[in-house]
């Protein structure tokens, strides 16, 4: 065997290796992703989304920023549930709606789906955009409205520097989610 064709064979190989390895590199990172992003409690997403016009990738992201997926959660000041509703706000939600669900309602993960994504509807049509409804999802509907009025935090109604460096990380995280899922899974 010539020197030529065993130098045009070593190139090959090596060529052939690089793309089984770039193959396998992106079947793993796409199976590490959706591992990371999971799409737990889909048809319960899908039916809360339809009803309030939300998109399912806002869903999955606040679920999976607030809760990990994890029912059970609750956070250190009370929110509940998959969405990590507090109290009241479900309470003021139910007062909207004039259905009669408890407190404890809110570890179903349906009762949770829909009044975390009703939620998210009432916050998006009072702000008109997703990174104000997620900031007021955190931080709460007043404090943002307060924040909007405060021309070294918003300007032309868009908030432009959140005070709370927890609500803006967490804006961020649910951005981040969105777009994930989005890209994932080719949902709106």
């Amino acid at each position: 065997m010539s020197r030529a064709l065993k130098r045009y064979i070593v190139v090959l190989a090596l060529l052939l290796a690089a793309l089984l390895s770039a193959i396998a590199y992106i079947m793993v990172s796409g199976y590490i992703a959706r591992k990371l992003h999971p799409v737990h409690y889909a048809e319960l997403v899908s039916e809360s989304a339809a009803e309030f016009g939300v998109p399912r990738s806002v869903i999955f992201a606040v679920i999976r920023t607030e809760s990990s997926f994890r029912p059970d959660a609750v956070s250190r000041v009370g929110a509940t549930g998959l969405m990590q509703l507090m109290p009241d706000t479900f309470n003021w939600l139910l007062s909207k709606t004039g259905e009669s669900y408890t407190l404890e309602d809110l570890w179903d993960p349906a009762v949770n789906i829909r009044y975390g994504t009703m939620l998210l509807a009432v916050l998006y049509e009072e702000f008109g955009q997703w990174n104000t409804a997620y900031a007021a999802y955190n931080a709460g509907l007043n404090r943002v409205r307060l924040w909007l009025a405060d021309p070294d935090v918003s300007q032309d109604g868009e908030l432009v520097a959140i005070p709370y460096p927890e609500t803006e990380n967490y804006v961020k995280k649910v951005v981040k989610a969105a777009a994930e899922y989005r890209r994932l899974y080719d949902i709106e």
